[in-house]
């Protein structure tokens, strides 16, 4: 099970992904991400743990910029029903060229 959130709008993306997940934390718990659209690239911040870590997280890593530039984003809350609850299994997950980022429920094989 997991959360999925998503947003196109003219307010901060990275505050309403964060405050969707923290209503949808219920659905998974293990760990959490979020990409936003930035000048026509996609940033990702994952961490393994609750919604607040990844928040710490993105305010640590991520400049103050970005939280009022970007409007676009889409947002994953995990519960690890396959594999273990860390970065690399969290989502948002890119293609090969950075270009695309993908959420999802289940497992895909």
């Amino acid at each position: 099970m997991c959360g999925i959130v998503g947003y196109i709008g003219k307010a901060s993306a990275p505050s309403v992904l964060i405050s969707g997940l923290r209503r949808l934390e219920y659905r998974g718990y293990d760990s959490a991400g979020m990409a936003i659209l930035e000048d026509g690239s996609i940033v990702v911040s994952k961490a393994p743990g609750k919604v607040s870590v990844l928040n710490d997280k993105a305010h640590a890593d991520w400049p103050a910029e970005r939280f009022v530039k970007s409007s676009t984003g889409i947002a994953h809350t995990r519960w690890a029903t396959h594999g273990p609850p860390t970065e690399a299994n969290a989502h948002p997950h890119l293609d090969e060229s950075g270009d695309i980022a993908l959420v999802h429920n289940g497992i895909i094989e």
